[in-house]
């Protein structure tokens, strides 16, 4: 039997993450491989030192190759950051008086709405068909085949900008590798962590990094919007220790062991013992501690319904559920914060439905890399893994990448 090896690669603001899967004949996914390294040359989702990005990607792929005995040529890279750009366009067709519609028809009414007129330095990622119409008829999934005369369909776009695109393909090919093709972080992410049940509904995700939040909205397990917010991690710890005068590597440390981003969370008999300056040591209630963490985690949840919000209207009337993800996202008590300013049902957002490593990459942390290693499962494996560097393009189109989406759903859950 042939296997087929599928590598993601998640470089982040705090961490680059790399997950090796194997995909076989039959179409199970084993996570075989599993690499995390701080980074310390992104800020924002770009690149800002390609040095030590390239290190980062270096150490994490390095890590990963060991637990899994294979060598990484080939990786999805993960997109993210104020750069990136999205808006739904519409695309149209004639179709031929007794002809039904082919997949040329679909073609050349998703490339229209391709056509979409972004800024001369940017480049499409992803275009998303989300739904056609045929003769006015809404809610088709699959014109193929269907008699009409005119098709029409609105698709996703999604484009970044050109500049930290290609400085992200500079660092990932220095450190020696080929990039199959480039995901946005928020649709990656989703393919991890929305489950069957989430599929059936309109979900917002929120995927909490260390210096942006990707908030995606899926329609019925299609990505229909998506925005980054300037705000992540970092920012909170940043505000911890400003508050505290504490050096920022304390500050992050009793962030993820003592943190709760509610007041009611944290243990109020808890003293906690922070290091100022390495020589004097200053006790602080935990209550005191998310007192501080409170206010920035409740601006980005906020900020990422305001998002949504001015694209659908009332979050309350459009979302049935909201999935948090992320590094961030295991804050304690932030699900109770979000039912608070969401008044839906929320849920912490970890992959599922894989087989191998699974309780290595059970994190919400690692939703975006595994879910690098879903999207390439179905997608075309090329012999030089140059397409995305050679093309320039995106591999996303016509009636095929819903099909495409839905098996990656169907096939591993």
């Amino acid at each position: 039997m042939s296997e087929r090896i599928i590598v993601g690669l998640d470089v982040g603001t705090t961490k680059v993450c790399t997950v090796i899967g194997e995909l076989s004949e039959d179409g199970i996914l084993d996570v075989i491989g599993e690499g995390t390294a701080p980074s310390q040359g992104i800020k924002r989702g770009a690149v800002v030192n390609l040095e030590k990005t390239t290190e980062a990607i270096r150490s994490s792929v390095k890590l990963a190759e060991r637990v899994a005995g294979v060598p990484v040529g080939q990786v999805y890279v993960g997109v993210a950051g104020p750069h990136i750009k999205s808006v739904t366009s519409h695309g149209l067709a004639a179709i031929r008086r007794g002809h039904t519609i082919g997949p040329a028809d679909v073609e050349r009414a998703v490339e229209q709405a391709k056509a979409y007129p972004f800024d001369g330095n940017y480049e499409l990622v992803h275009a998303l068909p989300l739904e056609y119409r045929v003769d006015g008829q809404e809610g088709i999934k699959d014109p193929l085949g269907m008699a009409g005369v005119r098709l029409e369909v609105d698709v996703h776009l999604i484009a970044a900008a050109s500049g930290p695109l290609t400085n992200l393909r500079r660092a990932v090919e220095a450190a020696g590798l080929d990039i199959e093709g480039l995901v946005l972080q928020s649709f990656a992410s989703g393919l991890a962590v929305l489950n069957p049940e989430d599929r059936e509904h309109d979900v917002m995700l929120v995927d909490i990094g260390g210096s942006t939040t990707d908030v995606a909205f899926f329609k019925s397990g299609q990505l229909a919007y998506s925005a980054v917010i300037p705000l992540g991690g970092e920012h909170v710890t940043g505000d911890i220790a400003q508050l505290l005068k504490i050096p920022g590597e304390e500050a992050e440390r009793i962030k993820k062991k003592y943190g709760a981003a509610l007041v009611e969370m944290a243990d109020p008999d808890l003293m906690l013992e922070i290091n100022q300056d390495g020589n004097h040591v200053r006790d602080v209630p935990a209550p005191e501690l998310a007192n501080y963490i409170y206010p920035r985690v409740r601006e980005i949840l906020l900020l990422a319904r305001r998002e949504i919000e001015d694209q659908i209207g009332p979050l309350e009337l459009h979302v049935q559920k909201v999935v948090l993800t992320g590094g961030s996202a295991l804050l304690r008590g932030i699900e109770n914060l979000a039912y608070k300013e969401y008044n839906v049902p929320v849920r912490l957002g970890r992959p599922e439905g894989l087989s191998g490593l699974t309780d290595v990459v059970a994190s919400p942390a690692h939703a975006t890399a595994v879910g690098l290693v879903r999207f390439g499962s179905h997608e075309q494996p090329t012999p030089s893994g140059r397409r995305a560097r050679r093309e320039n393009k995106p591999q996303d189109d016509g009636a095929g990448i819903w099909e495409k989406i839905k098996g990656i759903f169907e096939n591993f859950f």
